[in-house]
């Protein structure tokens, strides 16, 4: 808000249509989003609170109080009012409130802002790639003091790695180090060898004070050395091509399908790039369908042209099937469509990363269900090092393969952040726990296709004379998993039926002899075993798996592999202290003394099922009866 402005954002002692003529104006001023980051205490919220302050843009009674102020005791008493701001904000920071992205909104006679003020601590890094992700420009702010730590490090690696390509370094706090030119000199060298390292080629660098103001929107009489723009004069003048997404081929991700009556069949969403006008020949990803836009709606109407950024709802010339998820995309220049890709991935989450872990992965309006492999490598903030890893822990970069469980319409990250840039969830507890940019579709996910087979899954089970299953038995080691599972295959087998049984054991002499006891271990144990039991039962065959498979995710990965009914969960359901009374093996002997790491029940956890299909409670059944129940219950299906 510029000076002589009326607090409602009206200037003073103008007319209705002085009025109308300075909103006119302020609609077409251009918005400039920014992030300011870095480590923690470096000064984020009070740099914040000197631009709120500085342009007038801060809460009404608050200015009210500060024009009453300024009357009765002049430049002191702003110096009080600034002060009660900041404290606002850092009481803020205190009741956990900005550990979350807290964005401010403020105006200047040139530009519209949004800013995103995130928490510098290394346990919220999740929260600084979620104000990034839409953020033209990125100020990075460094303690004078201090000096370019871990933490800038890491957020400088994240902004150039999430597309920002406008950064500035603000090195605050000049007033804690007498203003000196060589200490801020020496901090921006160190800064420029980093930033080149990871592919920041231009910065512009500030020497600040949030708390006193200096170089804040103007200059600083502490630092004449200084003859540069003020951080508000380069935001104000920094170049933000705000056309750019306009150039680019249509993509538009359908959010809503609507159907309000026969006349009316529309397909809405928000324009990522690109334009529209009826009469243009689109294509509907994945899957191809081409037909033509006959009008687009509006909330303001039916214009003849839409751009990037606009949310519309577009009519189609043909009846095709289009429905959320789906992409609506310019008919000549389609993005692409595949299963397998690289990506970086952000790991957010205090759990570390399972490879061969289902998690849910959302792209725009797609939502489908990936699996991460074991990651090539992951990234050293400090020393840009690559190093190996089999797994992601909290704040860790790293470069993986996923493949999802249907074609995803997606572009190069670098190209398209719309279409390019993820989340992943977990599916049990719905928390985000990764962010990742999709470098490109692998290409054996082009040119491996399914191979249609003429005899089927149906015939092979006919051959048979019995329905396909999974008889999947869970719960700790020493339960009696085995020795129930063997009773019941010898009890089908004198029933004629044809079985094959999986026990844990056997298959890590073989199949899965290169996999430890980790989480992540564990996991692909499980999927692998799910794999192969899938395939036995395209064969026919009853599949019985004898596995403690502590996981309910993967329980349920293995479950979605299956046809509806043909998974049976079983949890022999045995307390910890009876199966380690039984200890036949030793093992939990040996967990105890610490000979044993990552065993179930001791030091790795156990997720009872939930809801299982049957549950045998061996503390009142024996095995023989044990057997009893599940070939009855499967023969009765």
């Amino acid at each position: 808000m510029a000076a002589g402005e009326h607090l409602s954002g009206r200037p003073a002692g103008t007319t209705a249509a002085d009025v109308e003529a300075y909103l006119a104006r302020h609609r077409q001023k251009s918005l400039l989003r920014f992030i300011t980051c870095g480590s923690v205490d470096d000064g984020k919220s009070t740099l914040i609170g000197r631009l709120l302050y500085d342009t007038k843009l801060i809460f009404e009674d608050q200015l009210a109080a500060l024009e009453a102020d300024s009357r009765q005791i002049g430049t002191q008493g702003q110096d009080i009012d600034f002060a009660l701001l900041v404290d606002g904000l850092a009481a803020e920071r205190e009741q956990g409130i900005t550990i979350d992205v807290a964005y401010r909104f403020f105006a200047t006679e040139k530009r519209k802002f949004i800013v995103a003020d995130t928490p510098g601590h290394e346990q919220y890094t999740r929260n600084m790639v979620t104000g990034a992700s839409t953020a033209d420009l990125a100020v990075i702010l460094v303690d004078a003091r201090k000096g370019v730590l871990t933490q800038t490090r890491r957020h400088s690696y994240l902004v150039h790695l999430i597309g920002i390509r406008h950064v500035v370094l603000a090195v605050n706090k000049m007033d804690l180090v007498d203003y000196d030119r060589a200490r801020y000199e020496a901090i921006v060298a160190d800064y420029d060898a980093f930033a080149r390292s990871i592919g920041i080629d231009t910065f512009t660098a500030l020497p600040v004070s949030g708390l006193r103001g200096d170089n804040i929107t103007g200059p600083s009489a502490n630092m004449p050395w200084y003859t540069g723009a003020g951080l508000l004069g380069h935001l104000e003048a920094v170049d933000i091509d705000v056309d750019a997404a306009q150039r680019r081929p249509l993509r538009l991700p359908v959010q809503w399908v609507n159907r309000p009556n026969s006349e009316f069949r529309g397909f809405s969403g928000l324009i990522a790039t690109g334009t529209v006008h009826p009469g243009d020949a689109v294509r509907v990803l994945p899957t191809g369908r081409a037909t033509t836009v006959t009008r687009i709606v509006t909330a303001d109407g039916e214009p003849e042209l839409a751009v990037a950024g606009q949310s519309v709802t577009l009519c189609f010339a043909d009846e095709i099937d289009c429905s959320r998820g789906d992409v609506i995309v310019q008919a000549d220049e389609p993005p692409q469509v595949a299963d397998q890709f690289e990506a970086t991935i952000v790991w957010m989450a205090e759990e570390e990363m399972l490879p061969g872990r289902p998690y849910w992965l959302k792209l725009a309006t797609q939502t489908v269900t990936a699996t991460v492999h074991a990651p090539k490598h992951k990234v050293n903030v400090n020393t840009l090092e690559r190093l190996a890893a089999k797994t992601l822990d909290l704040n860790a970069i790293g470069v993986a393969t996923l493949s999802t469980d249907r074609p995803l319409v997606f572009e190069p990250y670098q190209h398209d952040r719309a279409l390019g840039g993820f989340i992943l969830v977990d599916k049990l507890s719905h928390a985000t726990v990764g962010a990742g940019m999709l470098h490109f579709s692998l290409r054996r996910s082009q040119n491996v296709h399914w191979q249609a087979l003429d005899v089927s899954r149906e015939k092979h089970a006919e051959l048979k004379h019995q329905q396909p299953a999974v008889l999947w038995f869970t719960g700790l080691s020493g339960a009696g998993k085995s020795t129930i599972a063997n009773l019941v295959e010898k009890k089908l087998v004198s029933l004629n039926r044809h079985t094959f049984l999986l026990d844990g054991d056997n298959v890590r002499h073989g199949l899965n002899k290169d996999l430890g006891f980790t989480d992540a271990d564990r996991v692909e144990n499980i999927r692998r075993v799910g794999e192969v039991a899938r395939l036995m039962t395209d064969a026919g065959l009853i599949v019985l798996t004898a596995f403690i498979s502590p996981f309910r995710a993967e329980r349920a990965m293995v479950r979605q592999m299956m046809a509806p009914g043909e998974f049976i969960e079983i949890f022999v359901d045995t307390p910890l202290a009876q199966a380690e009374a039984r200890d036949v093996k030793g093992l939990y002997r040996k967990a105890r003394a610490g000979e044993l790491r990552n065993f179930t029940g001791i030091d790795s956890p156990y997720e009872a099922p939930e809801d299982p299909e049957i549950r045998i409670d061996t503390t009142r059944m024996s095995p023989e009866q044990a057997a009893d129940l599940i070939v009855a219950r499967l023969l009765s299906d």
